[in-house]
């Protein structure tokens, strides 16, 4: 059984295999499910509760 990965910015699950992982200077890992959330977060530095595409999206955040 592949172990499950949770996208850092959108919290989609995808398989190990699959996708992006990022590690910061500290050490900390992030995994993204594709390039489109790794610029959002890391580049554009996006709020994902903003976004209606992701699961942690919330109206009252906008």
């Amino acid at each position: 059984m592949p172990t499950i990965h949770k996208c850092a910015f959108c919290g989609r699950e995808f398989p190990h295999g699959k996708g992006i992982l990022y590690v910061k200077n500290d050490g900390t890992r992030l995994w993204f499910c594709s390039r489109k959330c790794r610029v959002s977060m890391i580049e554009f530095k996006r709020d994902p509760r903003k976004l209606k595409w992701t699961e942690k999206y919330s109206p009252e955040a906008v």
